[in-house]
This record gives C-alpha cells, sequence and structure tokens, in this order.
C-alpha cells in the first residue's frame, strides 16, 4: 500500500494528521471499551443475584401452585385464577450507559392485594393466597430479569463493537500509515541526498569552469605580455 503513496510533503503532512487524529481516536475507544467493561461486570454481577432470585422464586411458586392443587383442588384454583380482573402492565422507559441505551421496565398492578385478585376471599383458602403471592413475586422477578438480560446483551454487543474497532485502528489502519509515513520519509530524505549530490556536482563544475576560464584570461595576458 505504501508504494501507491506518493511521496511528497504535503502527503507526509497530510498522513501525519491522520496518525495523531487515529491515536487519540484510539486512546478514547480502549477508555469507552475498558469503561463498558467494568459497567458491563457490574450488570452481570446483578444479573447472577437476579438469575438465583428467579430460580428460587420459581421453586416457591411451584411448591405453593403444587399445595395449592393438592389442597383445595384444579377447579378451585384454575376459579381463582380466572376471577383476576385487572391484569399487570408494563411501561419501558431507557437509560443512557456510556453511550449504551438500555430498557428500563416499570410494573403495576404485578402484586395484589386479596381484594384486588377478583375472587371471594371466603370462597378460597390461605394455600391459593400463598400460590398467587409467591406466582406475583416469581413475575416481578421475571420482569427484572428481562430488564436485566437485556442490558446485558446490549452492553455485550458494545464492548465488541468497541473492541473491533480498537483493534482495526491498532492492527490495521495505524500501521499502515506509519508505514506510508515511513515511506514518504524514506523517499524523501533520498531524494534531498540527490538534490545534495547534484548541486554538488553543479557547483563543482561551475567552479571548474571558472577555473578554466581564469586560466584562459591569465593564459591570454600572459600571450599579450609577451608579445
Amino acid at each position: 500500500m505504501a508504494k501507491d503513496v506518493k511521496p511528497t510533503r504535503k502527503n507526509l503532512m497530510q498522513i501525519e494528521d491522520r496518525i495523531e487524529l487515529s491515536e487519540r481516536g484510539h486512546d478514547t475507544l480502549e477508555k469507552k471499551r475498558d469503561g463498558l467493561i467494568m459497567e458491563f461486570m457490574d450488570i452481570l454481577d446483578q444479573a447472577q443475584d437476579v438469575r438465583e432470585d428467579l430460580d428460587d422464586s420459581y421453586q416457591r411458586a411451584q411448591r405453593a401452585i403444587n399445595m395449592a392443587r393438592a389442597m383445595e383442588g384444579d377447579v378451585a384454583v384454575r376459579g381463582a385464577a380466572a376471577a383476576l380482573k385487572e391484569h399487570p402492565e408494563l411501561t419501558t422507559e431507557s437509560k443512557n450507559i456510556m453511550g449504551v441505551v438500555v430498557p428500563q421496565i416499570e410494573s403495576s398492578k404485578v402484586q395484589k392485594s386479596l381484594d384486588e385478585r377478583g375472587y371471594g376471599v371466603l370462597g378460597t383458602s390461605a394455600r391459593i393466597d400463598e400460590a398467587a403471592d409467591a406466582y406475583e413475586e416469581l413475575l416481578e422477578n421475571i420482569i427484572l430479569a428481562a430488564e436485566v438480560e437485556t442490558a446485558m446483551k446490549k452492553m455485550l454487543e458494545e464492548i465488541e463493537t468497541t473492541k473491533r474497532r480498537v483493534n482495526a485502528l491498532e492492527f490495521k489502519l495505524l500501521p499502515e500509515l506509519k508505514d506510508n509515513q515511513e515511506y514518504i520519509e524514506q523517499k524523501l530524505e533520498e531524494q534531498e541526498r540527490e538534490e545534495i549530490f547534484r548541486m554538488k556536482k553543479i557547483k563543482a563544475k561551475k567552479e571548474k569552469e571558472e577555473k578554466e576560464a581564469r586560466e584562459a584570461e591569465q593564459d591570454a595576458a600572459e600571450a599579450a605580455t609577451a608579445d
């Protein structure tokens, strides 16, 4: 690629400017990559805690529903579920983490009081109430897990994108620019040496011609004196 570049001082100055700009961009991207990795590690720790809570709440919900079905029967459990009038509502917003837009999920009407569930208190038992509590908690954890997992995925994608850009600058663009810089500098030095050599030859030739002219004038003067 270097041989395709004309070895001129103008091109050398342009390449030096591009190297300086690319190095600044490389430093900025490295800092961004490192910052993203730190943020990602924090989210990863949070995700691990959320997953553990999700597993625990799932196990509790399963035990609670199995107990309710065993004690009250499937018909009572299904009847209580069908009585639900107000369903959970979700709204999504977003927040910016080092240039990465990640979702924030807000939920409402997930955890309800006994009178908000729609079934009659006298017609059900504490087992059904416990199952409802457990599944409402499970749903809250599912929503939180979705938010954290999505944020983690977006952060990881941005980290990979930034790493590719850092590597492209570090291992491709900057080496090519520096090769071009070195090539032009070498060519300009060669041209300068050739110009110095040429000027020396011109000077030597001129001095020789001047010497010969002086000698010729001197010979002519001596010949005229002899006559």
